[in-house]
């Protein structure tokens, strides 16, 4: 494994990458996108006992997506996307899946652990502030405490929120890396991302538009029911992954320090 000076990305790039490989996306992969949507929409009626018998098809519908337009995304072809083992239509199902699986469930767990001890922290910041939890119980603000005091505990509970964020987009990158590398990679993409948080923050919030778009539509109620349900399920896997995925592995190829080790004696 080698090391070179770190690379910097340039955030249009990335996204030019990522809405001019939707295409590739959508050749490539159109048979789990059509898969993972179908399971999706079946979500709406997994109610109950059903609920356990659907999520085992939806982690594996998710995964093979996810999967199959990370290959994508890290690949200059189709023949390149094919030898990492990318199936047809963008089905396929082995070892690659469940080391993205790994991956994400070590990246969960040890956001966990950083959530657990930020609230902590902040719950003992509070706890020696010595404001009105009977005020606060009754919603009476101006009885709380200074507003001085409240202030400083504002400006300590964003610090702390930003930097979970930060611990979140610099994680983002273990999908393309695992892909990428061969092997399960989690805590490591940090380093990956290092110095590239904003770039990474802005591009994950423009690919991430169709979902706020949703988020929006839902809230006016012009989205509810079955229909908007299908429709969550439909643009998600079929626009939102493959331009999150498609941006990840375009900022993944310009941030990548690592090599495969010489194979030669």
């Amino acid at each position: 494994m080698s090391v070179s000076s770190h690379r910097h990305l340039r955030l249009g790039q990335a996204l030019s990458a990522a809405f001019a490989g939707l295409p590739r996306a959508w050749k490539g992969a159109w048979g789990a996108i059509l898969a993972c949507a179908v399971v999706w929409s079946f979500a709406y009626l997994a109610l109950g006992a059903v609920s356990l018998i659907w999520a085992p098809f939806g982690l594996a519908g998710s995964l093979v997506l996810i999967g199959a337009l990370t290959r994508i995304a890290v690949s200059d072809d189709a023949t390149t996307a094919k030898r990492l083992g990318l199936g047809p239509a963008g089905l396929q199902f082995g070892l690659p899946e469940l080391r993205l699986l790994g991956a994400a469930l070590l990246c969960a767990v040890f956001m966990a652990m950083i959530l657990s001890v930020v609230a902590l922290l902040l719950l003992a910041v509070f706890g020696m502030a010595g404001l009105d939890a009977e005020a606060i119980n009754q919603r009476h603000w101006g009885a709380v405490g200074p507003a001085w005091k409240l202030a400083l505990l504002a400006v300590v509970t964003l610090l702390a929120l930003f930097g979970l964020l930060v611990m979140g987009v610099r994680l983002a990158l273990f999908a393309p890396a695992t892909l990428g590398r061969g092997h399960m990679v989690s805590l490591n993409s940090m380093g990956i991302a290092q110095g590239s948080f904003w770039p990474l923050l802005g591009g994950l919030f423009v690919v991430g538009l169709p979902k706020i778009a949703l988020l929006i539509l839902t809230s006016a109620g012009l989205l509810s029911g079955l229909f908007g349900w299908v429709v969550w399920a439909v643009v998600l896997c079929g626009l939102e992954a493959p331009l999150t995925m498609g941006f990840l592995g375009a900022a993944y190829l310009r941030l990548e320090y690592w090599t495969p080790p010489s194979t030669e004696s």
